[in-house]
């Protein structure tokens, strides 16, 4: 391995400090969006996270609780910015939106890069199979167990991780832009199943056909847990008096019925009312 000289590392340490400070200075502060009347709020088209639908209206429990969070701290105008779900992060890196709706799952790798609101949703995985399963595919550690079973993921989702730690080859996973190709993905054979949140899978099974939920899926086990992900809005770091500002106007309207009337709306149940409660960003994170 070649070594880098220690001038080179104390010149690509100070470029990389500089660059955090300039995402953080170029960061809108909540009186900054006050002041221009608008915010930019971001989604990655996932149903029933965060979506814009064909006529332009945001929707999701993401969108659906900002949308309430806004008016509470006197944003008049939310401009939505529709973006792949690997585009969130660099895209609050670079500014081009202020905060984003997506219902991303808080995970310590993505807290070394962004700021997470306190946790407005949970939920737990699924997969979306060929109509009838074919291949009687009923957990992600079929993936790892049979190495002629190919299963897609979309591309920055979390759920690659958990196949790397459950032993899935790099050579089983089909990498995918979005949740809107999942369908053909799967219906075509070019995976023979799309590991995504049980909503996800729920939501893709009734929009396409020749596709389906798996059936007696068993969630998976990583690290000796059962899998649950926590779902927060996500800030540029740096930022935290945007977050804490959201922050307290969420822990507010969580204690509300409509609150609860809008994520269950979307197919959250109850388990996962309560189990948004279960835990803070601050465990989620890991200390990160």
């Amino acid at each position: 391995m070649t070594k880098i000289p220690q001038f080179a590392v104390s010149t690509l340490s100070a470029i990389a400090l500089a660059a955090m400070a300039a995402s953080a200075a170029n960061a809108a502060s909540l009186e900054d969006i006050k002041k221009a009347g608008v915010i930019r709020i971001a989604v990655a088209n996932e149903i029933p996270y965060g979506y814009v639908d064909p006529n332009g209206k945001a929707l999701g429990a993401g969108p659906d609780v900002a949308k309430k969070l806004m008016e509470t701290l006197g944003v008049g105008k939310i401009e939505w910015v529709t973006t792949n779900f690997s585009s969130l992060i660099p895209g609050l890196k670079a500014d081009r939106f202020d905060m984003v709706a997506a219902e991303m799952a808080i995970l310590p790798d993505r807290c070394k890069q962004v700021l997470f609101s306190e946790p407005n949703t949970s939920y737990g995985e699924g997969l979306l199979v060929a109509a009838g399963n074919p291949k009687d595919i009923h957990t992600y550690k079929d993936f790892a167990s049979n190495p002629k079973l190919k299963v897609a993921i979309m591309a920055g989702a979390d759920q690659l991780e958990m196949m790397q730690k459950l032993g899935v080859p790099d050579a089983n996973v089909v990498t995918i832009a979005s949740n809107a190709d999942a369908i053909s993905t799967v219906g075509t054979g070019r995976a023979d199943a799309y590991a995504a949140t049980s909503l996800t899978a729920s939501g893709l099974a009734e929009q396409g056909k020749g596709v389906e939920v798996a059936a007696k899926f068993t969630d998976p086990v990583v690290d000796g847990k059962a899998v649950r992900s926590w779902g927060g809005f996500t800030f540029a770091s740096g930022n935290e008096e945007l977050r804490d500002s959201v922050n307290g106007a969420l822990a507010e309207f969580k204690k509300t019925p409509e609150w609860n009337e809008i994520v269950t709306g979307y197919g959250f149940t109850e388990a996962d009312v309560e189990g948004s409660k279960a835990t803070d960003t601050a465990a989620l994170c890991g200390g990160a």
